[in-house]
């Protein structure tokens, strides 16, 4: 026994055990296999699992220990009558772990499968152990979760025993299990998992019903001797593929088949059809192993069950299964050529398979399916068998490889590429790789046309005639369809074609009056009725309103816009009238449209400027925003003349500071600042068509008085959206949400290094050249944490900046993002070390902090990470130079400040804080000390539990880290008080504490 408990043990059972994790099996060669290592193991095995002595790592060692009977029980040697009650005691140690939930009950199966077919133990034990196999599958229910593991244990050991076993040793039980699996009904449990092992006990019993051959009239390609294949290839000849009409039926064995099969094989149809992946991967197995068994007739007839399963009354559950099936017939040379012509055009639809459910849709597996039968067929048959169908699937793979929305399609349709065999197909299976069509944008918008070009080269049409023709014929009965994404992306296709017509058209100077001659030229009238025809349509039709308007409005405002660029031939047609109808009721609706297509939309705001500044005042929030959008797109010619009205507009909508205007708020300033920028600059010029001396000022007082904005409603910090218009102050620059932080940045650097004209009045402006260096600042990512805050920070030295600057610090460093709280604490805490010993500059700074807290009190967006960016400048020793002073009036006037902060506040995420701040006070000397354990004896009554046990833990903490707060006499006694005490309780004896 001293040999199995010795060190190389343990590093033979991890070996094991990384064995185990390998998918399927694994061949393991031991150093000895005799019978007389089988008692020791087994008495060694039972004192592990007994837990005397205690070994490490008991679950590997478990299931090493059942590894390695698998081994052992192998060894044919010895008497069985000698060894008896050793086998029983295997069997039954395998039959307790396969009751287990962890990875020993797999081990389990396998020693059971490799034991019960010894030749001398299935004369006794074989029937006994499907005996109690089938009593516990019959007796235990998948409802709980005792009998799921135990009915999963049983299933497995019958599917390693089936596999296993010899078919004349298990023939005689199959139709038993069988009929035991129809009577429990293991085929509808609710576990995916009991399923899949049904499905693979079913797929063993039909191959124990079948004689195990080759089915002679498979197709097969070349030879299957990779030696020959390489010698003929040397030679120079070729191996000509067996095709099952060489082979005459005479050849074939003729045999009954057992009427089990049928149920054997409508089973495994059915688990084609299951909902999870794993039980139809599973039948679409057996259907391979099954039908190789089969004569060819019968085999046919299953593929013909299985061609079944590509209807479109079923559910896309089906369709996977069925190409998965396919795929194993293909490879397995069991789907004869013959055969080709009905299949090919099912996976040509699977291909492209999508069912719409709800907002969302399913059909991805099936496409991803599809393409692993296109990969099976390119490597099954010839070439001259697939010679007819190559283009229609190379087309459909390269489609799907380019446009299809799934990565894994894209990827799977690449791979199985027949693109090869026709011109220019080698350039498109390097240009459409595995890589490349990972990134949605390249497949779209490079391969795609890389692809096209080509072939649009050699094609005998102009191009422009190809896409008005052709393609904008095809368009307009989808534009006008039911389905409403295929109507959304046929009118956007139309909007862009004609654009494109357009831009083409003036290329080569062949645009003309289209109203005129349309059929003399080369660009047909199709390129202004068709756009024409949809719109009318559309708006006729009201397929603008209703659930599918959020998409229709962008779409059909897009052909607007394309339409109107390509300068059709619509002056004085009615159909302008619909535009302005269109626009003005999109105005009222805005919002409720994803913010991509809505940039679309604003661009196309052509009515009269009054109507949309007397849209500002509307009592309709979404009206408001819809006419300051409408008049920040506004040219310049509409604005000239009207400059002062829409100005001054805009800014009275900036100024009420209602929340539920917030929106229109933030849609005024940008409104602002793209009229400002559309009306130009003159410093001399009229306040009506231009920013001038006379209103510039007005503009600045409003944006100014934005950026105060932090209205706060259910969705947070929405008066945010507003700060991102003018982030110019320092303030900004140094807060926690990046996109603000970066926007606001690049802006303050944008004024500093402007030369043209050069701003003045910048305070500090040598400082700040110093800090943001014309070389440097452009490269600065202002996203970034660790590189925006070591420049930011610098400005607390300059007194101009250091208040602003150090309000946006605070809602960094006490912020909740990890990156912005550790780089922005680092560098402020950095600046603190550099002016520890320069009392001047550490006075000035404890000012400005007292400062923005005073402007703040009660304000928890700011007072709270205020809070919390104290305690950790406290626990620093930030401020231990004012220590040494009785009663400094830093500390003073800090805790009547945390006092005032913390009255009367419920909230506990701000008593906690202050919680930590107190701590932190008490190293300042002199009768504040008092006032803070004060303060902190309050916190230890205080109604809320949460609020004691926290006070109560810090306290403790603290009277460790500054051990002269109280009298050494009675420490033991506090300390004692505060861990032992039951904080929780509602009331009760506390023991008090004094200082």
């Amino acid at each position: 026994m001293g040999t199995w408990l010795s060190p190389p043990f343990p590093v033979v059972h991890n070996q094991l055990l990384c064995l185990s994790d390998v998918e399927g099996e694994v061949v393991v060669l031991a150093p000895h296999r005799q019978v007389s290592d089988l008692l020791p193991f087994r008495l060694f095995h039972r004192r592990q699992c007994s837990g005397l002595p205690p070994l490490s790592s008991l679950k590997t060692l478990v299931w090493c220990c059942r590894a390695w009977p698998c081994i052992e029980v192998c060894t044919p040697e010895g008497p069985l009558q000698t060894r008896e009650p050793i086998m029983d005691r295997i069997l039954a140690v395998a039959k307790s772990y396969l009751m287990v939930t962890d990875k020993s009950r797999d081990a389990a199966s396998v020693l059971v499968s490799k034991f019960v077919t010894r030749p001398d133990v299935k004369l006794k034990r074989l029937g006994d152990f499907l005996d109690w196999s089938l009593t516990t599958i019959s007796q235990a229910s998948d409802q709980t979760m005792g009998g799921t593991v135990i009915l999963d244990g049983a299933l497995q050991s019958l599917a390693q025993l089936f596999k296993h076993g010899k078919r004349d040793d298990f023939l005689q039980y199959a139709p038993v299990v069988l009929q035991c699996l129809a009577q429990c009904h293991v085929a509808e449990s609710s576990q995916a998992t009991l399923r899949k092992l049904g499905v693979k006990l079913v797929q063993r019993l039909g191959l124990t019903f079948l004689k195990p051959r080759l089915a002679k009239w498979r197709y097969q390609r070349g030879s299957r001797s990779l030696a020959a294949n390489l010698s003929l290839s040397q030679s120079g000849s070729t191996v000509q593929a067996v095709s099952p009409d060489m082979e005459t039926q005479s050849q074939e064995e003729d045999y009954d088949i057992p009427e089990e099969v049928e149920n054997v094989i409508e089973q495994l149809l059915g688990g084609l059809k299951d909902k999870e992946t794993i039980v139809r991967w599973s039948a679409a197995k057996g259907i391979g192993r099954v039908t190789g068994r089969l004569p060819r007739e019968l085999a046919d007839e299953v593929v013909g069950s299985v061609l079944d399963c590509f209807s479109f009354q079923e559910t896309d559950n089906a369709w996977h299964g069925g190409c998965l099936a396919l795929a194993e017939l293909g490879r397995r040379g069991l789907l004869v050529p013959s055969r080709l012509p009905d299949v090919v055009p099912l996976i040509l639809k699977a291909l492209v398979y999508d069912e719409k459910r709800g907002a969302c849709s399913v059909g991805s597996n099936v496409r991803d399916a599809a393409c692993y039968v296109c990969w099976a067929f390119a490597r099954a048959y010839e070439p001259t068998e697939l010679k007819p169908f190559v283009t229609q699937i190379a087309c459909a793979l390269v489609i799907t490889a380019v446009f299809d929305r799934n990565i894994n399609c894209r990827r799977a349709a690449s791979v199985s590429d027949h693109s090869g065999t026709f011109p220019y197909g080698i350039d498109i299976v390097v240009a459409a790789d595995y890589f490349a069509v990972g990134n949605l944008n390249n497949c779209y918008l490079s391969i795609s046309v890389y692809i096209a070009r080509p072939f649009l080269s050699s094609c005998p049409l102009h191009f422009d005639q190809i896409l008005s023709n052709t393609v904008l014929d095809l368009l307009l009965p989808i534009a006008l369809g039911i389905d409403l994404h295929s109507r959304h992306g046929a009118i956007l296709a139309s909007a862009e074609i004609s654009h494109a017509l357009y831009k083409l058209a003036n290329q080569n100077n062949r645009y003309c009056n289209l109203t005129s001659q349309p059929a003399n030229h080369t660009i047909g009238h199709q390129y202004v009725v068709r756009p024409q025809q949809i719109f009318v349509v559309v708006v006729v039709s009201c397929l603008c309103r209703g659930f599918g308007g959020e998409l229709m409005r962008p779409a059909v405002c897009s052909l607007i816009e394309n339409m109107s660029l390509s300068k059709m031939p619509f002056k004085d047609d009615p159909v302008i009238t619909g535009w302005q109808w269109l626009i003005d009721d999109t105005l009222k609706s805005l919002h409720l449209i994803s913010p991509g297509p809505r940039d679309g939309i604003k661009v196309q705001y052509k009515v009269l400027v009054s109507q949309y500044i007397a849209g500002l005042k509307s009592t309709e929030v979404l009206t408001r925003c819809g006419s300051a959008l409408a008049l920040g797109s506004l040219p310049r010619f509409m604005i000239h003349g009207k400059l002062h009205q829409i100005l001054s507009g805009l800014q009275q909508s900036c100024s009420q500071r209602e929340v539920c205007f917030t929106e229109a708020r933030r849609d005024a300033a940008k409104a602002m600042a793209q009229v400002c920028v559309t009306a130009g600059v003159s410093a001399q010029g009229g306040s009506d068509s231009v920013v001038c001396e006379g209103n510039v000022s007005a503009v600045y007082r409003a944006l100014l008085d934005c950026m105060t904005d932090y209205t706060l409603d259910s969705r947070g910090d929405v008066g945010a959206w507003v700060n991102g218009m003018m982030c110019s102050l320092a303030q900004q620059s140094a807060e926690k949400i990046d996109r603000y932080r970066a926007h606001a940045g690049s802006v303050f650097v944008r004024l500093l290094h402007s030369n043209n004209p050069a701003v003045p009045h910048i305070p500090h402006r040598e400082e700040l050249l110093a800090i943001f260096p014309t070389e440097g600042a452009e490269g600065l990512n202002w996203n970034a944490p660790s590189q925006a805050f070591p420049h930011i920070t610098q400005l607390l030295r300059l007194p101009q900046y250091q208040y602003h600057t150090l309000l946006g610090l605070t809602v960094s460093v006490g912020g909740l993002t990890e990156s912005t709280v550790r780089f922005s604490s680092q560098s402020l805490f950095d600046h603190l070390m550099l002016i520890q010993q320069d009392a001047a500059a550490l006075g000035q700074f404890s000012e400005a902090l007292l400062h923005v807290f005073r402007d703040n009190l009660r304000n928890d967006r700011v007072s709270i990470p205020f809070l919390k960016m104290l305690d950790q400048m406290l626990a620093r020793a930030c401020f231990d130079t004012f220590t040494t002073d009785q009663d400094h009036q830093f500390c003073v006037d800090l805790l009547s400040l945390c006092k005032e902060e913390i009255k009367k506040s419920k909230d506990t995420q701000k008593l906690r804080s202050a919680i930590a701040v107190f701590c932190g006070l008490i190293q300042f000397q002199g009768e504040v000390r008092k006032k803070v354990l004060f303060q902190l004896l309050l916190l230890l009554c205080h109604p809320f539990p949460v609020i004691r046990k926290t006070t109560a833990s810090q306290v403790y903490e603290m009277l460790l880290t500054y051990d002269d707060v109280i009298d050494p006499d009675v420490m033991d006694d506090v300390m004692t008080s505060l861990s032992d005490t039951n904080w929780s309780v509602e009331s009760g004896d506390r023991n008090s504490i004094s200082p």
